[in-house]
């Protein structure tokens, strides 16, 4: 089940919920006992293949590996 991240505007405290994808969201009150709340755009997971450093080895441009060393 995703995890969620919120934000109390009352008390400025951050806080995670862990819920269903059709309920993301859904309102989410504060550990303090606070009602308006946000939802925080997290990017975790949304990137691509970050494995092979730029221009590094491994075959596919850069140095060592794109036949310009030689």
């Amino acid at each position: 089940m995703p995890t969620y991240e919120f934000r109390c505007k009352a008390c400025g405290s951050t806080f995670d919920v862990k819920r269903s994808m059709d309920q993301a969201s859904a309102p989410a009150p504060c550990p303090n006992g606070h009602e308006d709340t946000v939802k925080l755009l997290t990017m975790a997971g949304l990137g691509g293949k970050a494995d092979t450093p730029a221009g590094g080895g491994g075959g596919g441009g850069g140095c060592c590996g794109g036949g310009c060393c030689g």
